[in-house]
């Protein structure tokens, strides 16, 4: 399912700032001796990790080589030869370091970001030396060690050319991997300039924390159930609006100036006029966070399950509440789907206890209920038989 307005960019983006042009206050010194230092510190104070390519073995090799025939003829040739060689390898490491100093870099993401899914968002490599150019920079994104999860940038980006006190953008896709907050994106720059001897690489850490929704993707258990809701929402209702719905048999509760004397002549019996109530049903939706040990997979199920149904039931205006422990929002009459989201991205399980669930808002909406405890919402009012979803299994029962 496509996202819709969920891919859209900001009209002002939200930077994330690798952090290497902080200003720093030095004791005892005026504002304009201030402004000049974090440029400095930026060009020398980055961890750079070398890296020998196949072409660099083989110059060492050659270095040696001819390093030892220098010294066992005692060629000045060859010790011109030898010493060459050292300064062309010890100059290739010096401007490869100065490539890869000086460089600032943001990653504007979109207003809104689902799990699971490649989102558009441009990257942007600025160069803060005045003069001096960067050459061959490649752009990756780094496995995040802590939490074991994979980068969120798809594909490196390569950048030929930045010159000295310029900027440069590309459009990327990232894919977080899992819902919730993201506070850290590690990126590697890394180039080859300027004889492919060495690779330098340097890690560069964006700090910000980003909400992400959880997977929207549609799975066939999620679609199955959503045709089952919008099939029951295009049900008519019965109640007192004016557009005929069908003859019935008389019911005592029924008003009797509903009956219809034509056809209760011809059937014999008491027939009455139904009609479509004029206001179109909500759905109901409660996610109970109440959980057993070893039920974690089954919460996460839920949860993309919910945020489908409340993100695909907001794109057709249906009307909808969405429930759980601590939490209640009506869509859109007190805020918009997209706080649902974000409810649903930080929604966390409750091992122990937990609120039991209260009563439906409405008897007449259509309910669908998340839960391991049918039979707390049984005894609360909801109608379980025909509206609960469970999980028990590995495969997603539907009652």
């Amino acid at each position: 399912m496509e996202s819709g307005g969920l891919l859209s960019l900001r009209k002002h983006p939200v930077y994330i700032r690798s952090g290497l042009s902080r200003r720093v206050t030095f004791h005892g010194s005026s504002d304009n001796d201030v402004l000049k230092f974090p440029r400095l510190r930026a060009l020398i104070g980055r961890r750079v990790r070398y890296r020998i390519t196949r072409a660099g073995l083989l110059f060492s090799v050659a270095i040696i080589l001819t390093g030892a025939a220098a010294f066992l003829t005692a060629d000045n040739l060859l010790f011109l030869v030898f010493s060459a060689m050292l300064a062309l390898l010890l100059m290739s490491g010096f401007l490869s370091r100065l490539v890869l100093s000086g460089l600032e870099l943001e990653l504007l993401l979109p207003e809104h970001v689902s799990a699971c899914a490649p989102m558009p968002a441009r990257v942007r490599l600025r160069n803060l030396k005045r003069i001096t150019p960067s050459f061959s920079i490649e752009l990756s994104a780094k496995a995040d060690p802590i939490n074991n999860t994979p980068p969120i940038l798809t594909r490196p980006i390569y950048f030929p050319l930045l010159t000295g006190g310029s900027e440069i953008e590309a459009a990327v896709d990232v894919t977080f991997p899992h819902r919730g907050r993201h506070r850290e994106n590690l990126f590697v720059l890394s180039t080859r300039f300027p004889f492919g001897f060495l690779q330098k690489r340097t890690n560069v850490p964006l700090r910000r924390e980003t909400i992400v929704y959880p997977r929207l993707e549609p799975t066939d258990e999620a679609e199955l159930l959503l045709d089952d809701i919008t099939g029951e929402l295009g049900d008519p209702v019965r109640g007192s609006g004016r557009e005929f719905h069908r003859i019935r048999p008389y019911e005592p509760r029924d008003s009797a100036r509903y009956v219809d004397w034509k056809t209760t002549a011809h059937t014999g019996e008491l027939q009455v006029r139904e009609f479509a109530h004029e206001t179109q049903r909500a759905v109901e939706i409660y996610l109970d966070r109440r959980i057993s040990p070893g039920h974690q997979q089954w919460f996460e199920k839920a949860i993309e399950q919910c945020a489908f149904l409340v993100w695909s039931l907001a794109q057709t205006e249906t009307g909808l509440w969405l429930r759980s422990q601590r939490f209640s929002l009506a869509v859109p009459d007190q805020g918009d789907v997209y706080a649902a989201l974000r409810f649903l991205a930080l929604a966390e399980p409750l091992m122990t206890g937990g609120a039991e669930p209260g009563a439906p808002v409405d008897g007449a909406n259509l309910q669908v209920v998340f839960t391991v405890h049918p039979g707390d919402f049984e005894a609360a009012g909801w109608d379980v038989p025909r509206a609960s979803v469970e999980f028990q299994g590995k495969k997603p029962r539907a009652s």
